[in-house]
């Protein structure tokens, strides 16, 4: 899809082929885009051997060498996830802000080891990840590698619309952009309606599904709405004298 404009009654849509298509009510479900971190070699062994969810990947890489590439604070949150999955655990510095001493300690209290300095690239070896290379060239071996995106929402094509992702942060991280929904799905813009990632880009599949259900619901009762005020207005008051 790549622009979405309303008319007087309903909305138009075109797609990248020039397909066209009208509709009453719009339900976008676009999802996301993943920025990963400038890494050689990263992008490549994405949704493979490079993850970013232990829920989602964890039982995959469980009881093997696991390196977390730090891009922010909140990879503090996540090695220690992954620490549940395996004994050998490795945390990245790469371009994260310092430890404090708390976080320090709390990392070798659970056996995470750190490695400090940027990360150059990572290492393949039939079509396998083998390690992680530092700047200077050391390779600290690793099976499994996971790291933190930044999401941006698929919805680029609302900005006709009006509708623009806002910035979702996390004690003062940003995590990405979103759009805004009520819990019905609705967005600021009457007549369009938003469910999933590209309205939460923590929900898993079955949340996104739940979300889908809520906005269906919720097009449908707008839908009835407006049914029922054209349908007075063509009728009049209706009430008897």
């Amino acid at each position: 899809m790549t622009t979405a404009r309303r008319n007087e009654d309903d909305f138009t849509v075109e797609l990248a082929d020039g397909t066209t298509y009208r509709s009453r009510r719009l339900l976008v479900t676009t999802g996301l885009t993943d920025v990963l971190p400038d890494v050689p070699g990263l992008a490549e062994r994405w949704g493979k051997d490079v993850i970013h969810c232990p829920y989602c990947h964890g039982w995959e890489v469980r009881d093997q060498a696991i390196g977390v590439l730090a891009t922010s604070a909140m990879a503090l949150h996540q090695v220690q996830l992954f620490r549940q999955l395996s004994d050998d655990v490795t945390l990245f510095l790469h371009t994260a802000p310092e430890l404090t001493d708390e976080q320090w300690e709390d990392l070798a209290a659970r056996g995470i080891s750190v490695v400090q300095g940027k990360v150059e690239q990572i290492e393949v070896s039939d079509d396998r990840i083998t390690g992680v290379r530092l700047e200077g060239g050391k390779v600290i071996p690793r099976q499994a590698l996971a790291i933190q995106t930044t999401v941006r929402a698929r919805a680029g094509f609302l900005a006709d619309l009006g509708l623009v992702p806002t910035l979702i942060e996390n004690n003062g991280i940003e995590i990405g952009t979103a759009v805004q929904v009520d819990a019905m799905g609705a967005t600021e813009v009457p007549g369009v309606f938003a469910a999933g990632n590209v309205t939460n880009p923590m929900a898993q599949v079955m949340p996104s599904a739940a979300a889908g259900l809520m906005a269906g619901a919720g097009i449908n009762f707008d839908l009835i709405t407006e049914e029922t005020r054209l349908a007075r207005s063509r009728a009049g008051s209706g009430r008897a004298e």
